[in-house]
């Protein structure tokens, strides 16, 4: 006889320390008190879904309760997280059962429109809807081969200090930034302490966090750059490596500064950096391709509730566009859409007028940021085009000004 499947199950509280052993032993680590502490701060049990195998925790998934800014506005948005299935209960369909729930738990509480995720690995979460929505840059050059331009009067002075101290400019120079950011997400009391917390065992032999910031006309902080070092050599001479973390800054005089600042360490000759695709460093360096620069997968996000999501967003140019949505877990997404809008306000109706447009809701995730381009999407056959002139007509409506970015994995 085939045994009943195990069942999902929700409890308000049970032991982190439980939660942090599937973890340990379903990514290779090893998290430290410290780290266990953190984690333990920002930890929502209340949207935790769990699967026992008799007492023992074998299968779990989680969600952080923020917001999320996309083009034009800033909505409540479901941050997955937490999803482990430990090894001697793979291949019983577990993950999709508790992917499944937590998409349908999302929807009936009607409150978040969208989820998103960064993947352990990219091709487990387009089955439940994903699509990949924002981009990354990683950047991994020797300091030595590139130059900026001369400083100027606009760059005001640089002062180094220890993030923790600075917290409160950190975080008001954040809310200024981040509203124009799509793909960045708010960050509480909780969430700075740990985005700034510095557990020595996760620092891999580099230095504790550091914080470089640059004064604006006025006197206030305009940027700053989270960063870190590593001491190396070898018979030639020092070879340091220089690591950002995160850059925030409101215009371009303190990005220059904290970017010649930074590639100029004595001591240190290489410095890696992950940003967004659009990230103006490139546009900085005399010599763009000595960055190294590659593009990988950031934000992953799933349309929940598609006119909600639609309408909850700006476009850049005026659109109105009829589209038919496919959607195999959440049937009420399914259907002809008409989306009127364009950069002040937005609306979306079911409707009964022939489609322009056809994809599924993995397709409008990507979208939904401003990363991909329509027409790309056509391209590769994830949207159809019904009406003749559609794509070109929409196509800009769903871009943005600005490249969408995760920052800080979560």
């Amino acid at each position: 006889m085939t045994n009943p499947p195990l069942p999902i199950r929700t409890e308000e509280t049970y032991d982190f320390d439980e939660l942090a052993r599937l973890f340990e032993i379903a990514f290779h680590t090893s998290l430290s008190p410290e780290v266990r502490a953190g984690e333990r701060e920002i930890w929502e049990p209340g949207r935790s879904l769990l699967v026992r195998d008799g007492p023992d925790l074998v299968a779990h998934a989680s969600a952080f309760t923020r917001e999320l800014t996309v083009p034009g506005a800033t909505v409540p948005a479901t941050h997955v997280t937490m999803v482990a299935v430990l090894p001697t209960h793979r291949r019983r369909g577990l993950l999709t059962r508790l992917m499944q729930r937590q998409l349908r738990d999302v929807r009936d509480a009607g409150r978040e429109p969208v989820a998103v995720l960064w993947a352990s690995e990219g091709g487990i979460y387009p089955r439940f809807g994903y699509g990949l929505a924002a981009r990354q840059l990683t950047v991994d050059c020797a300091t030595t081969e590139l130059r900026l331009p001369a400083p100027t009067a606009a760059e005001g002075p640089l002062r180094l200090d220890r993030p923790a101290a600075r917290r409160p400019d950190l975080a008001r120079l954040y809310d200024r930034v981040r509203v124009d950011r799509p793909g960045w997400s708010d960050r509480d009391e909780r969430w700075w302490r740990y985005v700034l917390g510095d557990p020595p065992s996760e620092r891999g032999g580099a230095t504790e966090l550091r914080v470089l910031l640059h004064e604006g006309p006025g006197g206030g902080i305009d940027g700053y750059a989270l960063w870190r070092s590593r001491q190396d050599s070898d018979l030639a001479g020092p070879r340091g490596v220089t690591m950002v973390q995160e850059m925030v800054t409101e215009g371009p005089a303190a990005r220059t500064a904290l970017w010649r600042a930074l590639l100029s360490l004595d001591l240190a000759r290489r410095l890696s950096y992950a940003g967004p695709v659009d990230d103006p460093l490139l546009h900085l360096v005399d010599e763009p391709r000595r960055l190294v620069a590659r593009v990988g997968d950031a934000l992953w996000l799933r349309v929940v509730d598609v006119p909600a999501a639609l309408a909850a967003r700006r476009y850049a140019t005026a659109v109105d566009v009829v589209i038919e949505v496919a959607d195999a877990l959440l049937p009420e997404n399914a259907g002809r859409w008409r989306l009127t809008g364009g950069p002040d306000d937005a609306r979306c109706v079911p409707t009964d007028r022939p489609a322009d447009l056809a994809c599924d809701v993995r397709a409008l995730g990507e979208l939904y940021l401003g990363g991909a381009g329509l027409t790309a999407l056509a391209d590769a056959g994830r949207v159809t085009e019904l009406r003749p002139g559609a794509l070109a007509a929409a196509g800009p409506a769903f871009s943005w000004h600005r490249a969408p970015a995760g920052l800080g994995v979560f």
